[in-house]
């Protein structure tokens, strides 16, 4: 069978995120936010989640690419019948009156690059998940769908006849088709959406030379980047893991979740990846949301929020749509939010270090240091003993997590040194004695014949979360327990060509049948750590070709064939990428000109 890949690519603003597929179709938009229903949804159900394509008469083929260093994404058709055109698509984003504005407006720039090619537009929006089809009213230059929460609006310079009875045109010039939701675009339409587009490709090459971005391998870091900043809701500043939901880990699987969400537990792998490329308005506003969802609550953390720090995300199953590829359950909410995850607090706790330790951020800004640090470190000590459903949330298991203790004991130790920081010894002795009491918990989780920590005490399971010890330094990269510790996990869970499983035991829905992607990310991390360069630089170059056609990739690989599968993109994989040719580009560390 051919290699399975997402033939999309994405577009947004920080307030939106739109799937763009091959073919011109708008496989995946979800309005007003990126949590709502779909407004097209055609990547789970071709039938009824509408459709928003710019397609010829006839067979054709296409050229899918971003403009340089930008989130615009150029699609060529070239019809059988001759001719050819291209189709530029864009969600606004620019400074203006002083603050960003990104508004629920969606363009798409038509031209003629070859010839004079027929082309057929069709614009048909649905609400609620595809079960409301959205009534029609046609204006003298736009096209209004209304039936759903707001009003949608199709502006264009199109002939509406055409669009509205779909019929083919010769495109004999440019044109402009602006898609809106509530406000509709009251400016006039060519002028504005070139001075729009002109001004977002300026905004993400100015944001793209603001980056400190080193040389390694630096086109994937780049577009991996740009796809992590469209993943933020800048509204609050949270940080969804994916713009999409159901799409499964592997075909059949039933692993089918709703990524829309901000997960704390990966809070200080963003962090570290924002850091890394010196976005630090990206950092302060992530900052902003997690002390919100912090200070509203004197309860547990929950694993995921969602963009504006809603707890309930109730977990349903849309039994009416087909699925992606005919994969249901199509979900709707995660009930992962119901878990519990002991490794938050320590993640939150990291996450909140740079304030106190990097001098770019003023001492000034660090407000109710006491209350913060010993807010978390009661957290940690209330749940340093508990088992949790770990990093993978496990429905039905709970240990005691040999991950979940490493970022406690990474929190505590952050906190020692934030508690330094302030001179506040009383916090200083309690991060010490956490930190203690962590360690004893990952100590027992140790197998002294395979030389290895397992995934939890008392169990011979190995885990790829574990190769975070290394990395986050609790064992010494130089020291021979973390090269052996290593080496047990790779001889285990390393697939063909350096991707590698969370685990090879089973969970709640049996055996895993894809890698993550993120692990095989953190398995060249850990190569880098231990002074294995050669090693680290050559599976760093394997896992490239997991990408599509745009360099961005999904959550799962199927180690057989290359397969792209799980949510797409998934912000994490990119995470990780970055942190990666991080790593090794310190540990190389030579003038570029060699």
């Amino acid at each position: 069978m051919a290699r399975h890949t997402y033939d999309t690519g994405i577009i947004g603003n920080c307030a939106f995120l739109a799937h763009i597929h091959k073919n011109t179709n708008i496989e995946w938009l979800c309005w007003p936010r990126f949590d709502s229903t779909f407004i097209f949804g055609g990547l789970l159900d071709k039938k009824k989640g509408g459709e928003f394509s710019i397609l010829p008469e006839g067979e054709f083929t296409s050229h899918q690419y971003y403009l340089e260093n930008t989130n615009v994404l150029i699609t060529e058709i070239s019809p059988a019948s001759g001719g050819m055109y291209r189709v530029t698509d864009f969600a606004p984003r620019f400074y203006q009156h002083q603050r960003y504005y990104k508004p629920l407006m969606l363009f798409r720039k038509i031209e003629a690059i070859e010839g004079s090619p027929r082309v057929k537009v069709k614009c048909e929006p649905v609400s609620e998940y595809g079960a409301v089809k959205l009534r029609v009213n046609r204006g003298s230059n736009h096209i209004q769908y209304l039936g759903g929460e707001e009003n949608i609006r199709l502006t264009t310079n199109i002939p509406i006849s055409y669009v509205f009875d779909g019929q083919p045109f010769v495109l004999n010039e440019i044109k402009y088709l602006a898609l809106t939701y509530g406000e509709p675009l009251e400016a006039p339409l060519t002028t504005t959406a070139e001075r729009f587009l002109s001004e977002t490709i300026q905004y993400w090459r100015t944001w793209i030379k603001h980056s400190s971005i080193a040389t390694y391998f630096q086109p994937y870091v780049i577009r991996s980047g740009l796809a992590l900043k469209i993943h933020q809701f800048e509204d609050t500043g949270a940080i969804i893991a994916a713009s999409t939901t159901s799409l499964p880990e592997s075909p059949g699987s039933g692993r089918n979740w709703d990524y829309r969400y901000c997960w704390l537990r990966d809070t200080y792998y963003v962090i570290t990846a924002l850091n890394h490329i010196g976005h630090f308005e990206e950092m302060e506003r992530y900052f902003s949301y997690v002390t919100d969802i912090s200070f509203s609550t004197n309860e547990r953390y929950q694993p995921l929020y969602s963009i504006t720090g809603k707890k309930d995300l109730v977990e349903i199953v849309l039994t009416d749509l087909e699925g992606y590829l005919g994969n249901q359950p199509v979900r709707v909410g995660n009930q992962a939010s119901e878990h519990i995850q002991n490794d938050i607090y320590g993640q939150v706790m990291i996450s909140m270090l740079p304030l106190y330790t990097d001098h770019r951020f003023v001492f000034s800004e660090r407000k109710d240091s006491v209350r913060w640090i010993e807010f978390l470190l009661n957290k940690i000590e209330f749940t340093i003993d508990e088992k949790d459903a770990g990093i993978w949330e496990f429905r039905n298991m709970a240990n005691i997590h040999c991950y979940s203790n490493l970022f406690q004991w990474a929190g505590a130790s952050a906190a020692e040194k934030m508690a330094r920081t302030i001179d506040n010894k009383e916090l200083i002795d309690k991060a010490i004695a956490l930190k203690e009491r962590a360690a004893a918990h990952i100590e027992s989780c140790y197998d002294p014949i395979r030389k290895v920590y397992t995934n939890s005490a008392g169990s011979s399971n190995l885990d790829a979360s574990t190769l975070q010890l290394i990395m986050m330094n609790y064992l010494d990269p130089t020291s021979q327990r973390a090269k052996d510790h290593l080496i047990a996990l790779e001889n285990e869970l390393k697939a063909t060509n350096g991707l590698f499983y969370r685990y090879l035991y089973k969970d709640d829905f049996g055996k895993p049948k894809t890698t993550f992607l993120i692990c095989a990310f953190w398995y060249v991390e850990a190569l880098a750590s231990v002074g294995r360069i050669d090693d680290a630089q050559r599976e760093f170059g394997n896992l490239l070709k997991y990408s599509n056609h745009l360099l961005l990739f999904s959550e799962d690989v199927d180690e057989n064939d290359g397969s792209q599968w799980g949510n797409f993109p998934q912000a994490y994989s990119h995470v990780g990428l970055m942190n990666a040719a991080y790593r090794i580009a310190i540990k190389l560390d030579r003038p570029i000109f060699l």
